[in-house]
């Protein structure tokens, strides 16, 4: 029996019926420039070459994260392209760089750029163009303001808290101490000090002396004896590792012998203190957020073991000690659980959304130590552990310090 033309028109109907129900499954799918069903663009800039190039590891060991994410299917099947390129620590490079990245390669988003003067260059102009500068690599507060930049996220603990944190330790434990502060003549220098100087409130008087340096400046070394001229008797080291081995060489050189405070950002055993020598570096205070890879007691961390056998594979060159390697790692890591975060609905706008929501348990961070954000809160990572060289590695002390974010 043939069917009917009225047959054939609801048979025809129903499909129609049954396909606009199968639909909203694939009208989900809501992209910006540099996402497509099978890639996801991210760009970059880091300090490859000039005054901050131990830091470019960084931006080497989260290409090689991402390979290893593709490798095992990408996020949520799409591959990242991740898009880096060497600003120099230069600021003009950065905005060059930067343009770039957005109007040529058009990026989805851009990712973890290093350097307070490279960010505060960019910052702006990334806001205006609603692209995401997310999980900035430096500990500025300026990073942390959603009212006034909503489109820029940190990542790591701010300078300020951390200054905060040093100064607590100071009263409690060198009281009486005659301070010298060496700083970098921009925004993240000055937040450190002015935490340190925060937090020691109507003792502020103990720092007898401060010193500035430029990034292109060729040593310090001019810095340290004027230091250790002015009677100080503890060194509050908040410089980039390059300019950290110097003063610890320096410092052994003229026969100073203060109690010495090294900022987190050049605490890294590969990166400063194998470089200014072990001999030199014993006793330096500093803190931290990440376990570290020299200190045995992480020896079987099932997180840690994982970060080894990464190192093996994808990034044999790189150094297991350098304490910049295992941060590039866990702030890859975080980006890949924003990205799994935003699902199909991988819209700029849902980014900042998801950058603004997170609660997450990285591994390789210190236990107790959480990932976590809100609409008014963008700093993702607010709490540190003390720790002191001693040997060839960082033994932690004391209990985790948080609550001392912002000014």
């Amino acid at each position: 029996m043939r069917p009917t033309i009225g047959g054939m028109r609801r048979g025809v109907l129903v499909a129609a019926a049954m396909a606009l129900i199968a639909m909203p499954a694939v009208a989900q799918k809501k992209y910006d420039s540099g996402v497509t069903d099978t890639e996801i663009k991210i760009g970059n800039t880091m300090p490859y070459s000039g005054p901050a190039s131990s830091y470019g590891t960084i931006g080497k060991v989260e290409a090689a994260y991402f390979k290893m994410i593709n490798d095992r299917g990408g996020v949520n099947g799409r591959k990242i392209n991740f898009i880096t390129y060497d600003d120099g620590y230069s600021p003009p490079k950065a905005v060059e760089q930067v343009r770039k990245l957005v109007e040529s390669d058009e990026v989805f988003v851009v990712f973890n750029p290093l350097g307070t003067p490279t960010n505060t260059a960019i910052q702006k102009y990334l806001n205006s163009k609603k692209m995401p500068q997310l999980f900035v690599a430096t500990g500025a507060t300026k990073w942390g303001n959603p009212k006034e930049f909503p489109w820029t996220i940190g990542w790591q603990p701010s300078y300020q808290s951390e200054g905060k944190i040093y100064a607590k330790w100071i009263l409690d434990n060198h009281p009486n101490a005659k301070i010298g502060i060496v700083s970098q003549n921009d925004d993240a220098g000055k937040d450190y000090v002015k935490g340190l100087k925060d937090g020691l409130g109507a003792k502020v008087s103990m720092i007898v002396k401060e010193a500035t340096y430029e990034p292109t400046d060729p040593t310090i070394d001019s810095q340290i004896v004027l230091l250790k001229a002015s009677g100080a008797d503890l060194f509050v080291n908040l410089t980039i590792p390059k300019f950290a081995a110097q003063a610890i060489k320096k410092i052994h050189e003229i026969d100073w012998k203060p109690v010495h405070i090294l900022a987190s950002v050049a605490a890294s055993v590969g990166a400063t203190l194998k470089p200014a020598g072990f001999d030199n570096a014993q006793g330096i205070i500093s803190a931290t957020y990440m376990k570290d890879a020299t200190d045995p007691q992480w020896k079987d961390d099932p997180a840690m073991k994982e970060f080894f056998a990464f190192m093996d594979k994808y990034y044999p060159d790189g150094s297991k000690d350098d304490s910049l390697n295992l941060y590039g790692y866990t702030v890859a890591s975080g980006l890949v659980k924003l990205l799994q975060q935003c699902g199909d609905e991988l819209t700029r706008e849902n980014a900042m959304k998801q950058a603004a929501s997170l609660n997450l348990e990285i591994g390789q961070l210190l236990p107790g130590i959480k990932v976590k954000t809100s609409a008014d809160d963008f700093f993702p990572i607010e709490q540190m552990q003390l720790q002191k060289f001693k040997g060839e590695r960082w033994e932690l002390f004391g209990p985790i310090i948080e609550g001392l974010v912002g000014g």
